[in-house]
């Protein structure tokens, strides 16, 4: 009853039994198309931790900016946390915009050090607010068959954001006073408003709808989004069948459900086991010194004018959005999760090999076709980072957690990462400055560990249901 297009995706045999005969892509099937318009709101929520980002790594080429606060270091880093509660994925989601909306307003205001650092923490506070839901309502509302490649489109939108921050800053930074960097802060407010807006005519997750006894709403929406109005639709009654049943058994097992969870069985410490692994390894696998301190690592590769820089910073930001998009996401249904990760990985440690060879070289020749051979490294080590760690660093644990814990799996990986980033915040430009190009043999060795974990503990999940995924750390597949 499927595709031969969606057969080749190897979707499980019981999906594949109640797919619908459409021959029709989804971009003109109208239910489908419209699902995945109204899903560019949740998945817009990296766009604006990625302009945050971007902003204000490309700031710190800013001179007024740097001038104006006192050339503030390391000791501004910023910190996050995670606020979780059981009022659904959509209403989490919009007062994390309303979170971001307001530390950006107050950041265009600052007009001391102590104001930016507050605006940096609230700011930070509605990143990780946006963080928690919006991949998972991505993943529990998107179309079966295109489940993986929209949550693995989650992480790569950090570019959207990433693109729009680089690119206002480097046309903002030839203004000759404040306005060089308040008009790239009050456009951090614009991506939040208009998810905000789109948000208001998403639908809820059917999963959370029958976990909370909701169980007709959810059905409208799986037959308005996924089968487009059919009632009769097998689609839809196996989706809620296996919904139902998945929340039953988890409500079996744990009536009263808690963190002490994630570590009661082997099943769980195994999930929670990756879900940590990938938290802390997304903060130390190289690509956040290469990211984040972007200006840092340019003044140690011999490239210190604020207007290469920023025109860097830029292109650099392209550069990882096409290829977080058209490597990671785009081949994660045809190469599948596991494939992905190990080559990713092994890409991005021999390329940070060489670039530690190239720097060190640079270092004591000063040679300039040294610094340019690792400034092209960097580009070639964020083409492998985007393999994998874009786009599966939130779509794979989501997958991972059963639906009774996959709010607390994430929370966990989102724990793990932001308190691993808190210390890489003050550590990296530290490090950097005592050690240079020696700080990046840590890194090597870094890499190297993480390689042999995803070798040794990362399953396949290609082509399963969320609650088919579960019988992989079960031992029923």
């Amino acid at each position: 009853m499927s595709t031969k297009k969606e057969k080749s995706k190897g979707i499980s045999p019981q999906l594949l039994v109640v797919l619908p005969v459409n021959p029709k892509p989804w971009y003109l099937t109208p239910h489908r198309l419209i699902l995945n318009f109204l899903l560019i709101g949740p998945l817009l929520g990296a766009a604006s931790v990625g302009f945050d980002a971007s902003m204000m790594n490309a700031l710190q080429s800013v001179s007024q900016w740097r001038a104006y606060f006192g050339h503030p270091d390391a000791t501004m880093g910023c910190c996050r946390f995670i606020l979780h509660r059981s009022m659904g994925r959509k209403n989490i989601m919009m007062i994390g915009f309303i979170i971001l909306g307001a530390g950006a307003l107050i950041q265009t205001t600052s007009t001391t050090l102590a104001q930016l650092v507050i605006s940096r923490y609230i700011v930070g506070i509605g990143a990780a607010v946006i963080g928690l839901p919006a991949p998972i309502i991505i993943a529990e509302l998107a179309y079966p068959t295109q489940r993986g490649a929209a949550t693995s489109l989650y992480n790569t939108s950090f570019f959207i954001g990433s693109i729009f921050s680089s690119w206002s800053t480097y046309g903002t930074f030839r203004i000759h006073n404040e306005w060089s960097w308040r008009i790239p802060s009050a456009l951090q407010a614009v991506i939040p408003i208009i998810e905000f807006m789109i948000c208001f005519f998403i639908p809820e997750s059917p999963r959370w709808l029958i976990a909370n006894d909701r169980a007709d709403e959810a059905k409208k929406i799986l037959t308005k989004h996924h089968a487009g109005g059919d009632e009769s639709s097998p689609l839809v009654a196996f989706e809620m069948a296996e919904i139902s049943q998945a929340i039953h058994l988890e409500r079996a097992f744990k009536a009263q459900g808690s963190y002490l969870d994630l570590i009661r069985t082997k099943a769980y410490r195994w999930r929670s086991f990756i879900a940590v692994v990938i938290g802390v390894a997304v903060a130390w696998n190289g690509n956040s010194i290469l990211s984040y301190y972007l200006t840092l690592v340019l003044n140690t590769i011999g490239i210190t004018a604020s207007k290469d820089q920023t025109l860097l910073n830029g292109c650099l930001a392209i550069f990882n959005w096409l290829s977080a998009l058209l490597s990671g996401a785009y081949l994660v249904d045809k190469f599948g999760r596991r494939t992905l990760w190990l080559t990713s990985t092994t890409g991005m440690l021999l390329t940070f090999i060489i670039y530690t060879v190239l720097t060190s070289i640079f270092a004591s020749s000063k040679e300039k076709r040294m610094g340019y051979a690792a400034l092209v490294m960097i580009f070639v080590f964020s083409f492998f980072c985007n393999i994998a760690w874009t786009p599966l660093l939130q779509a794979y644990p989501v997958e991972i957690f059963p639906y009774q814990q996959r709010a607390r799996g994430v929370t966990l990986l989102y724990v793990a990462n932001y308190l691993m980033y808190f210390i890489a915040n003050f550590c990296n430009p530290l490090a950097l400055a005592a050690l240079a190009w020696k700080y990046y043999i840590f890194f090597d060795v870094i890499l190297a560990m993480i390689l042999v974990t995803i070798y040794l503990a990362f399953p396949e999940t290609k082509g399963l249901t969320l609650e088919e995924i579960t019988g992989i750390f079960e031992g029923n597949k």
